[in-house]
């Protein structure tokens, strides 16, 4: 599941007329970078969630046949949040655990491992990063392979998991709601397994970064 239904507000003006997925870098849209690596990992199947400006996002990517994919498209009259989205998204989802990646970010850790990735009984795997600057407290703690919300060391959570559907079984169709605190309700019982990728990884978030991911990708595929 791509998560591509946020409004962008700190990327506005731009996100007045545009939805954030479809902001381009590297001559093409954000979204379009996970489509392609998500089709080169082996995913035929794509759930994408949208609202703001959806059908915008809906008319550019039609049914995914141009990455050899198939798009669901799962529309939400306002934005739900991430559980939220995924809540309502469940019936295309289905009952197995599934890749999930925010559509604001470039992230080029090895989405193939993962989509082949067991949790174990474990509710979801998240892929953490050390802290940008822009957001130095972090989200989790990382000890051995499981996540937990100790003090430190913390690391910040990529946007990207592996997530088994009964991590948000309590939450409405319809329902708004955020999913960190049910990660860090689940961490607690020791219920989240995670990673720590030091690869290169970039929130999407605001001008600034988007003009640093535009810069890195003009000077990676420069040198070929």
């Amino acid at each position: 599941m791509i998560l591509a239904a946020g409004r962008g507000e700190r990327l506005r003006p731009l996100t007045d007329r545009l939805p954030k997925p479809l902001l381009e870098a590297g001559g093409k849209p954000l979204i379009a970078w996970h489509l392609e690596r998500l089709a080169a990992a082996g995913c035929r199947d794509v759930v994408i969630n949208v609202s703001h400006l959806g059908e915008r996002i809906v008319e550019r990517l039609g049914d995914g046949g141009a990455w050899g994919m198939r798009i669901a498209w799962s529309r939400e009259a306002e934005p739900l949040e991430t559980a939220g989205g995924m809540a309502l998204a469940r019936g295309l989802l289905g009952q197995d655990p599934f890749l999930v990646v925010n559509g604001d970010v470039y992230c080029e850790v090895d989405l193939a491992r993962l989509r082949r990735l067991g949790l174990g009984g474990k509710l979801a795997h998240l892929v953490l990063v050390p802290n940008p600057a822009h957001h130095p407290a972090g989200d989790f703690t990382l000890d051995a392979g499981k996540v937990g919300n100790a003090p430190s060391p913390r690391y910040t959570y990529a946007g990207v998991a592996v997530i088994a559907p009964r991590l948000f079984a309590g939450v409405a169709a319809g329902a708004k709601a955020q999913l960190a605190p049910l990660l860090r309700a689940a961490a607690e019982r020791q219920e989240v397994g995670g990673e720590l990728f030091e690869g290169t990884w970039l929130d999407v978030g605001t001008k600034e970064r988007l003009a640093a991911l535009e810069a890195y990708l003009a000077a990676k595929y420069a040198r070929g």
